[in-house]
Order: structure tokens, then sequence, then C-alpha cells
């Protein structure tokens, strides 16, 4: 059976055609929460649920999950057997062609349900777990659910407000997308946080600025901005924030870096003759195209070599934080105030 598309799953299962077999996965994990509960819903019924869903993690045997799949349905037609995060590469050989001796021998009276709400699925391009689909996909379906671009996730927000007795407009939504990210149960609850606090009318951008919770990437971005206007006060009060987080220093010195990469390849591809956009044909910027538009409008006043030094500077930083015993704070302080220097210094050049 061909892999099942998300928007014909209500369709598929409202027809009666249940299957014997699941497999929902992807990165979007909210929605293979959802997605999967509402299987593992309508595969098991209303009666004696106690007997007729069997659920197992991935601590479980091969053998243990068979049983259970074999076994019949107590006073009902059909029953369920939901397995949470099943993962092939932990298995034995022997374990893992049991899995595939069992995807060939289903019985009509069980539903099997394979799902990751949090095993990741980025880089399982293997040939085991390729197998495991295409196994999946002869006896049963799968479903991949995927993270949602910005026009969908804008759409979504606003559809949310609306059912709350809010307005959203399309320029905050992107707001709260760039500020919390692209995961749909964090941007569910902004928006649930958001329309509780307005109670009905519009949703400012003065409310998302104050209540939204912003990523790292978010706050970093908004360091940057300080860094490069010279605002030392903002830039260190941002940099005590994510602190305060309980951020991890590399990991804030990595998404800065990220940022003055980005600027550098916008300011490289402008000085070239090609648009600001350019640098999506090679960098990681789909579903983030915002990353290069945001880069273009903060690197206009730094010059190409103030941004090279920065980009060194960044990476001497890195190595200390890697390769010395020196206090993680006072490096990534020290690192603020020379690029502030660097900054002001830069604009004074041109």
């Amino acid at each position: 059976m061909p892999a099942l598309e998300e928007n014909k799953l209500r369709e598929h299962l409202a027809s009666g055609g249940l299957s014997s077999l699941y497999v929902v996965y992807g990165e979007e994990k909210y929605l293979v929460k959802r997605v999967a509960g509402r299987i593992m819903k309508r595969a098991a019924g209303e009666a004696f649920p106690e007997f007729n869903r069997n659920e197992f993690t991935n601590s479980a045997t091969v053998d243990e999950i068979s049983d259970a799949v074999e076994a019949l349905p107590f006073f009902a037609e059909h029953k369920c057997v939901s397995v949470a995060d099943f993962d092939l590469d932990e298995k034995g050989g022997a374990e893992g062609e049991k899995v595939f001796q069992l995807l060939e021998n289903l019985p009509e009276t069980t539903t099997l349900v394979f799902w990751y709400p949090t095993l990741e699925w980025e880089g399982k391009s293997s040939a085991k777990w390729k197998k495991f689909l295409k196994a999946a996909e002869k006896s049963g379906f799968t479903l991949c659910c995927r993270r949602r671009d910005a026009a969908d996730l804008k759409r979504l927000l606003r559809k949310e407000a609306e059912k709350n007795g809010c307005i959203l407009s399309q320029e905050n939504a992107g707001r709260m997308i760039e500020y919390a990210g692209n995961d749909l149960k964090a941007l569910l609850n902004e928006i649930a946080k958001l329309c509780a606090y307005a109670g009905t009318g519009e949703i400012t951008r003065e409310m998302i600025e104050e209540l939204v919770s912003k990523t790292t990437e978010t706050t970093v971005f908004l360091m940057a901005n300080a860094l490069i206007a010279g605002n030392y006060e903002k830039a260190y009060l941002l940099l005590d924030t994510l602190f305060y987080q309980n951020e991890e220093p590399v990991a804030i010195l990595a998404a800065l870096s990220s940022l003055y990469v980005d600027m550098y390849r916008v300011k490289a591809a402008l000085g070239s003759g090609l648009t600001s956009g350019a640098p999506g044909s090679y960098g990681e910027y789909k579903g983030k195209e915002f990353r290069l538009r945001n880069a273009e409008k903060n690197g206009r006043g730094l010059p190409p070599k103030v941004l090279r030094e920065s980009l060194f500077l960044l990476l001497e930083t890195d190595l200390k934080l890697k390769g010395s015993r020196l206090d993680a704070r006072i490096v990534l302080e020290e690192l603020v105030a020379k690029l502030l220097v660097m900054a002001k210094n830069g604009k004074g050049s041109l």
C-alpha cells in the first residue's frame, strides 16, 4: 500500500478501511502523537480497552509484541497493539529479522501501530530503516508527519486565534514563528497563552514581544542586533538572560556564529552581483528564508573585512570554550565586548 497522506487519514478511517499495520513517524512530534492516537482509538474500539489495547515501548521484545498481536480481541471484532519508539538500530540481527517476519503475518483482527513520539528520524536513511518502511508499506500504511511550512503555520495560528475570539494579523503570526520556532506544539501553547491574555480582540505586537517565549536562536538574534547597533547594555542583558535560562555556552556561541555566517554569505553574494537570497541555494535555509533577509538588513552597515574578523574572533572563542578551563561566562562576555568594539569601528570606517 502507498504512503498515507496526513490530510487523507480522516477519510481513510471513516471509510472503515482499517489496515493491519501503520507506521507513524516524522519531525513534527505533536502531529505524530495526535495521528497515532486517532488510529489507536479507532482500532481498539470502545469495548474492554484494557484487553483490546496493548501498549509497548522500545524495551519490549519482538516475541512479546508478536504474542499480543496474535491474541484474539476480547468480546470485540478488533484490537490494537501499539509500539512507541521501536528502534531498529538497537536491535540485534535475529531480533531485527523477527520484525520483518511479524509484518508478513499480521492477523486481520489486530492493528499494529509503530509510532515515534520522541525518536528522531533525521538521518535514519540506513538500509535497515528503508527495508522496514518498504515492508510496512506492503503490509499496511506509513504516514510521515513533516514540519509545516511558514505559510501553513501562519494560517493555523490565525485560525486558532479566531476560534478563541481573537484577531492575529499575518505579520504578527510570522513574528510568533520567528520568536518561538516552527514546532507546532510550542506555537499552539503560545497562541493559547496570548488568547488567554488578550481575552477578545486583537493580539498586538506588544503582547507578542512581552509574552511569547523566545528560542535560543531568537534571543541570540536579538543579541546580535544589539551588538551591531552598539547597544552594549541590551547585548549584555540578553546574554544574561541566556545564562539565566541555563543555555549551554557552546549552543549560544553556535547560534551567534550562524548569524555572522549568514551576514557574511549575504554580503559576499551582493558583492558578486547576486541577490541576498542566493545563499539559499547551498545553505540550510529551506523554510528559514527570513534569516537571509535579516542578514541583509543587519549586515548592511558592516564591511566584509569586519565580518571576516568577527568570524575569526568567533572561531577563537569556540576553541577557548572547548579547549580551556576558562569560565564560559567570562569567555562569552569578552567576546561580546570585542564584537561591540569591532562593529563600532567598522561602521566608523565606512
